[in-house]
């Protein structure tokens, strides 16, 4: 509590602390919301399963278009990237150097979650479990690694797509929606493969809005690079993404559900379709009507310091929220309690107090064991300190990082040594991310049932380590002095 509170106390008058709370709540709601829907059986051959009860509510599916909140992680990691680039730029930093410590954030929560599960899964084959058995079990537990894969995407892709911005402001996410529509039509007319981009052009466009609402922070950015951020404007996104929603989905042809439910035609979450873009207006427009009395109410240190303490280990928690249930699933059935009840039975609503409050307790034992691995991830150099970044612009918000004061960027690691040959270490760079997204990418693209005695592909597990490491000697220097 002591250092919470001196992170409370050090933190840069100019910090956006409203963002930092979009990105707890987006992530609390995220696991709240898997674990919430989630049905628990018995296959045939007495395993347990288990599935998504959307298929059985279809009442539920429009709150679907307040729980879908991956938009949100997107507008703050726009604002955050920006935010953290600009003020490493600021400091003499280059866009290569942003980037090898960005990964730390990253990467080294998810080596840890991916190495666990491999040993995990070698101990489980040791002890005579299928392979196919053992790849259920790990497939169910990385599915959250789906949207880190995109995110991990976007990252590398911020430096170009921030100059790009500088330049032409709002058109850029305006054309990349237009790219979504252009493989919506695809996968409704064919051919289904034009929507194939809208993985990247989807999250993209919210992304570059994070990037105009950074922008809006200083009255000097030409206004076609600023997010209008008055009440008015909040009405309007948030009537026209209604209005938009309805449009699409009630009279259109898009699913109601933004989350993937079995049967639909279409998932608009995989990849972001038309109507997803269109709760991401509703809901930034939302955002913008709540900033004020948000703003007001992070000036308590009480709030602040629950902030803060949440994106301390908000991507361990994102990360390990599955595995969590997948741990309590196993208990339960060891031990015959296991309970199974009818999806919307009463006994069904009754078993989610109970269910959430168990995972959560879950949860928390994991993140006091693997957090330690995110919090070393943000710790700065003490050579970084708050008064070399200039004034308000530098907001101290990191892409997935707590609220850390005194490091106005959100930088860590590595220094500030910048190469003797920029281009060959950004080669390195993307090279490492390519890896670690090759490697992720086909751990989701794997057959859940496919027999991996170490629950992951090994070519995927090979690219990952590959990329991580290279990204691990980045930033302890290697490479930096020519």
């Amino acid at each position: 509590m002591r250092r919470l509170r001196q992170l409370a106390e050090r933190t840069p008058a100019g910090r956006e602390r409203y963002v930092d709370l979009l990105r707890a709540l987006a992530i609390i709601m995220v696991v709240l919301g898997h674990w919430g829907v989630t049905v628990i059986g018995y296959d045939r051959a007495g395993r347990p399963t288990g599935h998504s009860a959307l298929g059985d509510l279809p009442w539920a599916w429009p709150l679907t278009w307040v729980a879908q909140v991956m938009p949100v992680f997107f507008l703050v990691g726009g604002y955050a990237n920006a935010a953290s680039l600009t003020a490493r730029r600021s400091r003499g930093g280059d866009a290569t150097g942003w980037l090898v410590d960005r990964s730390a954030r990253l990467v080294r929560p998810t080596t840890a979650l991916l190495v666990v599960l491999a040993v995990g899964a070698a101990v489980a084959r040791l002890r005579g479990a299928e392979p196919s058995e053992i790849r259920i079990v790990v497939w169910f537990a990385t599915i959250p690694l789906w949207f880190l894969v995109a995110y991990l995407i976007v990252v590398p892709l911020t430096p170009p797509m921030y100059a790009l911005h500088r330049r032409f402001g709002l058109v850029v996410p305006l054309v990349l929606v237009g790219l979504v529509a252009l493989g919506d039509l695809g996968r409704l007319v064919g051919p289904a493969g034009l929507a194939t981009g809208n993985y990247l052009f989807g999250w993209l466009a919210v992304h570059q809005l994070g990037f105009a609402w950074y922008d809006a922070r200083s009255p000097d950015t030409p206004r076609r690079r600023r997010l209008p951020t008055s009440r008015r404007t909040g009405l309007a996104l948030l009537a026209g993404g209604l209005v938009a929603l309805v449009l699409l989905t009630i009279v259109g042809p898009y699913p109601v559900a933004m989350l993937n439910v079995p049967g639909e035609r279409l998932d608009n979450a995989a990849p972001p379709s038309l109507a997803l873009l269109a709760v991401a207006t509703a809901q930034l427009g939302l955002i913008l009507l709540l900033q004020a009395p948000a703003r007001r109410w992070l000036r308590r240190t009480g709030p602040w310091q629950a902030v803060i303490a949440v994106n301390s280990v908000v991507l361990t928690v994102f990360l390990w929220q599955l595995t969590a249930a997948v741990l309590l699933i196993g208990l339960l059935d060891a031990v015959g309690v296991l309970p199974t009840p009818r999806v919307g039975s009463a006994a069904w609503w009754a078993w989610r107090v109970p269910w959430l409050l168990a995972l959560a307790v879950v949860l928390a034992a994991l993140v006091a064991v693997f957090g330690r691995i995110e919090a070393r991830s943000r710790r700065t150099s003490p050579a970084r300190s708050d008064t070399r970044a200039p004034g308000p612009t530098a907001s101290g918000t990191d892409g997935t990082g707590p609220a850390r004061a005194p490091t106005p960027g959100g930088d860590t690691g590595g220094g500030d040594a910048e190469p003797r040959t920029p281009s060959v270490r950004a080669v390195l760079a993307v090279a490492g991310y390519a890896g670690v997204v090759a490697g992720l990418l086909l751990n989701s693209l794997t057959r859940k049932s496919a027999p991996e005695p170490l629950g992951l592909p090994a070519p995927a597990l090979v690219a990952y380590l590959a990329g991580a490491g290279l990204l691990r000697l980045l930033r302890s220097g290697w490479g930096s002095r020519g």
